[in-house]
């Protein structure tokens, strides 16, 4: 038998699916936030991001496929295990000059970091 939460995910496009899904996310990051006792400066240039930040835990990227046409939110650490051996994007992404790159089918974009 399905749940109440199965039959709603049924019952609404993929569209309405991914908006109320970001929603989601965003409320968790901004009650973490709200939490945490000390400020935490939010940065979304990717050019303002300090090195020792990008590929760490405090970044978040989107990832979508490009064959299923998913999104999906990781941190820097899981986006630098994309890049694998690939240290001409890596450089790009630490300098700023590109905020995101292709590993396979997926195309990873920086979004934000907490500092």
């Amino acid at each position: 038998m399905k749940t109440d939460k199965e039959t709603e995910k049924l019952l609404l496009n993929d569209a309405e699916f991914d908006k109320l899904l970001k929603m989601r996310i965003e409320k968790e990051f901004n009650e973490e936030l709200a939490a945490n006792k000390e400020p935490i400066e939010v940065l979304q240039d990717i050019r303002k991001i300090p090195a020792d930040k990008l590929f760490s835990k405090f970044a978040v990227f989107e990832i979508i496929n490009k064959t299923s046409k998913t999104k999906s939110y990781i941190n820097g650490i899981q986006a630098e295990g994309f890049l694998g051996a690939d240290n001409l994007n890596r450089k790009k992404l630490l300098s700023g000059e590109s905020s995101s790159f292709v590993s396979g089918e997926n195309y990873i974009k920086f979004i934000k970091c907490n500092l």
